[in-house]
């Protein structure tokens, strides 16, 4: 669950305000322009929603299928950590695409600051990290359970076979003839 919120948190932060540009007075009309996460840094929003999907994926998988999707969600916590830092160490630099889409000028005299969000998806990013871990070293400890397991015995089995015979004659609702014709019994007969 830790890594699917955080996964959650991190894809969140794409969508606000990473980096906000005052633009030289004179040069262009518009004189602010705010950059989200998701075009300061593309990467991350993918990122975000392939560890969001390897953490979903890590608690329906087996064992060996439950490392590979730990490894995945590690992976993507890494890239996305890189990402963000990267926003964080050179705003400017991240920022001049969407200035140049924005203003139709490449290269125009620019002030950069980052906001708070990259920040708040490096944390979130690094527990999306521990998780994988967590659930790399963990998860071989979880039990599974699929629809073609053998039922655990009932407590009539347990009462001995007078018991079971019993409930047999009891009259079957719709759920028990399904669970009839799971097992393969026709109830009919």
């Amino acid at each position: 669950m830790l890594a699917v919120l955080a996964a959650l948190v991190v894809f969140g932060t794409t969508t606000q305000t990473w980096v906000h540009v005052q633009l030289a007075q004179g040069v262009v009309k518009q004189a602010d322009l705010n950059v989200p996460g998701s075009k300061a840094a593309t990467a991350v929003t993918a990122l975000a929603l392939v560890a969001l999907a390897g953490a979903l994926a890590a608690s329906i998988a087996g064992r060996i299928a439950r490392i590979v999707a730990a490894a995945i969600v590690l992976l993507g916590a890494a890239g996305i950590v890189a990402s963000a830092v990267a926003v964080l160490a050179d705003p400017q630099g991240s920022a001049s695409g969407p200035v140049g889409t924005a203003t139709g000028v490449t290269g125009v005299p620019a002030q950069a600051t980052t906001t708070a969000f990259p920040a708040i998806a490096v944390a979130a990013a690094v527990l999306l990290g521990v998780a994988a871990v967590l659930i790399g070293l963990m998860g071989r400890h979880w039990t599974q359970r699929t629809k073609y397991e053998a039922a655990a015995p009932g407590p009539e089995a347990a009462k001995g076979p007078a018991a079971a015979s019993a409930a047999e004659d009891e009259p079957l609702d719709d759920i028990d003839s399904w669970d009839q014709l799971s097992r393969g019994n026709d109830p009919t007969s």
